[in-house]
């Protein structure tokens, strides 16, 4: 009798052990507030600071994790595991992270992010799709959209579950150094571009309740909107500056795409550089928290650009623990630190612990990140692996990239009419109809003709952007020409040649292709914004030798009036990324020019900044504008 009192006694014992060790947060059938409200109790202080703080992978390990409670880690511009690095590597090493997160006392895990911003654009192999000033030439939401979802697919295929886009940001000075980042100088344009969100994140359920985050499963990713606000709208275009304009024109112009970014349940929102009347964004409380968080309503985090609390300051970094306190007390949520992360975690903590900043605010910070981990399902499925490894650079995203190349290409000049116009060029020599002229050796020139690293722009493998063909996998227009035309087309490519050459050699017409070095944020910033030399002497040299078209990679409208006049066709490319073949594609005919200028075109950079509406409005191009072609449905 004894011996069964003490079985049963024991079995209580474990029933009882065991209905202690169900935690709400971690089934998945809770409410959302239930599982963010349970976890958050049983946080302690250096537990919730550890889920504020985001480092860079390079300093990151299984160890930082666990000592420090991590809650988030990134991938830098250009900072890869290795060169040419595999997705199964790239999964190897934030899997390792996330061990390391895992093995807490509470198990939360980590969220990686990553610029993944014309596709996966730091990863070797994936596919680059045209940066966003040329997507907004394409004025086809839907074209995004399935950029969105082809890039979610991607990011997912090396275990990254959030990227840290889109860029809706309203360039309104093309001297930016981040105009190309940006859709469109008009706002509307740059709302419909929103449609990347659903892409990425997927269609939010009907019935959602505003301003929360919604991920919809393994296949896709958390977005982020940035960089709110009013990044575009600076002083001469310079990168993280002074945006002056009173609250209607910000509200107006800058605001807007925000507003629909949150409606389709964008999970995150970063913070920019820059100022609004003087005053910094990061320690803009009115802003971040008065209008995001609560008249818009948004339920997502708040995460800083790069050492974003650094550079509330001028210079960078000094005073931090002021830093610290005005930005936190804006309404960040997370900090991308991303190397000095005991400094942070040691201010923050002090700051809380005096009193400085309120528990309040930490506790707010804290439910937004686990707000986002649980919907995504990170709790769930924390560990990445390689069932999607396949999709990296896939074919049939190569083919969405190729279409919206095709779909960006503005075409801008052809012909001195329209009676005689020079494109579509003609592949070859026609047996049965007369075409503009006999197609036996047609030239190709200038130094972004052969040139991938050019032709993807900046964001790509590196920060900067990089040269040559041997960055990636993927087509230049040089290559892309010559799987077009007929096979008895010489195609001759001479990256500079003189007039002598050109004159000398019985060309049927030739193809220049021009424009920027790549860049990125502020090493792109310009006050001439001229095309990279010698540019400017090929298209002289060649045009003014033999009938041409002239093909702008850029990301931005350039300096172009000068030369107008010796070129018979002229077509903005933009950065078309890997899938040159595209450019082939309408230049020949097999598809019509469709693509409108997402920006006003200017004669000289003395009208800047100039916009389409000002009373000085007198462009070179204007905002819209963009020639058709019908395409040769002849076969010859």
């Amino acid at each position: 009798m004894a011996r069964t009192l003490i079985s049963l006694m024991g079995l209580l014992l474990l029933c009882c052990l065991a209905e202690a060790e169900y935690l709400k947060y971690k089934d998945p059938k809770q409410p959302l507030h239930v599982r963010v409200n349970d976890l958050v109790s049983r946080m302690t202080l250096e537990e919730k600071i550890g889920q504020m703080t985001q480092i860079e992978r390079g300093v990151a390990s299984a160890e930082v994790m666990k000592k420090y409670f991590i809650g988030s880690v990134l991938t830098g511009g250009g900072s890869a595991p290795a060169r040419q690095a595999s997705a199964e590597a790239w999964i190897n090493i934030i899997n390792d992270f996330q061990k390391g997160a895992l093995s807490t006392r509470l198990g939360i895990p980590m969220i990686y992010g990553i610029d993944a911003v014309h596709g996966h654009n730091n990863v070797y192999n994936a596919t680059i799709f045209p940066h966003n000033i040329g997507l907004g030439a394409t004025r086809d939401p839907d074209l995004v959209k399935r950029i969105g979802a082809a890039t979610a697919l991607e990011v997912r295929a090396t275990g990254i579950p959030y990227t840290f886009a889109p860029c809706i940001a309203v360039c309104r000075d093309p001297r930016w150094g981040r105009c190309y980042e940006s859709y469109s100088e008009d706002p509307k344009i740059v709302q419909a571009m929103t449609e990347l969100i659903p892409g990425l994140q997927g269609d939010i359920p009907a019935g959602s309740p505003k301003g929360v985050p919604y991920v919809a499963g393994k296949t896709k990713v958390a977005a982020c909107a940035k960089h709110f606000v009013g990044d575009g709208g600076t002083i001469n275009g310079v990168n993280e500056n002074n945006t002056i304009i009173d609250r209607h024109g910000l509200l107006a112009i800058h605001m807007p795409a925000y507003y629909n970014s949150i409606i389709k349940g964008v999970s995150t929102v970063m913070v920019s550089y820059s100022s609004w009347n003087g005053i910094k964004m990061h320690a803009n409380q009115e802003l971040v928290t008065g209008f995001l968080k609560n008249t818009l309503q948004f339920r997502g985090f708040v995460i800083t650009d790069w050492e974003g609390l650094d550079r509330i300051t001028s210079p960078p970094h000094a005073n931090y623990s002021y830093s610290v306190e005005v930005g936190i007390k804006a309404g960040i949520d997370m900090v991308m630190v991303p190397y000095n992360y005991i400094e942070f975690i040691d201010d923050l903590t002090f700051q809380v612990k005096n009193n400085i900043i309120p528990m309040s605010r930490i506790d707010d910070a804290v439910r937004r990140i686990l707000r986002v981990k649980f919907v995504m399902g990170l709790f769930e499925n924390p560990l990445a692996d390689d069932s999607l490894v396949d999709q990296l650079g896939s074919q049939e995203h190569r083919e969405l990239a190729r279409e919206a190349v095709r779909k960006s290409l503005v075409l801008l000049k052809n012909g001195d009419s329209t009676e005689v116009p020079l494109l579509p060029l003609p592949k070859k020599t026609s047996k049965i109809l007369p075409l503009p002229k006999k197609t036996s050796k047609i030239l190709v020139a200038g130094s972004h003709a052969d040139n991938l690293g050019y032709q993807c722009g900046g964001w790509t493998i590196e920060w900067q952007g990089l040269s040559g063909n041997d960055l990636t996998r993927g087509t230049t227009i040089l290559n892309a020409i010559k799987n077009t035309v007929d096979q008895q087309t010489e195609v001759v490519y001479q990256e500079n040649p003189d007039a002598n050459f050109v004159k000398s050699n019985n060309f049927s017409y030739a193809i220049v292709v021009v424009g920027e070095h790549p860049y990125a944020e502020t090493n792109g910033d310009s006050m001439n914004l001229n095309i990279a030399d010698p540019g400017p002497n090929t298209i002289t040299n060649v045009c003014g030798a033999v009938e041409c078209v002239v093909v702008v990679i850029s990301g931005r409208p350039v300096v172009i009036q000068p030369y107008l006049s010796y070129i018979d066709a002229l077509v903005a490319a933009w950065l078309p990324g890997t899938e040159g073949q595209g450019v082939a594609d309408v230049l020949f005919g097999d598809y019509d020019f469709t693509g409108k200028l997402p920006r006003t075109w200017f004669k000289t950079v003395d009208q800047l900044p100039m916009n389409v509406g000002d009373p000085h409005y007198d462009p070179l191009f204007p905002f819209g504008f963009g020639l058709t072609t019908k395409s040769r449905q002849t076969s010859y």
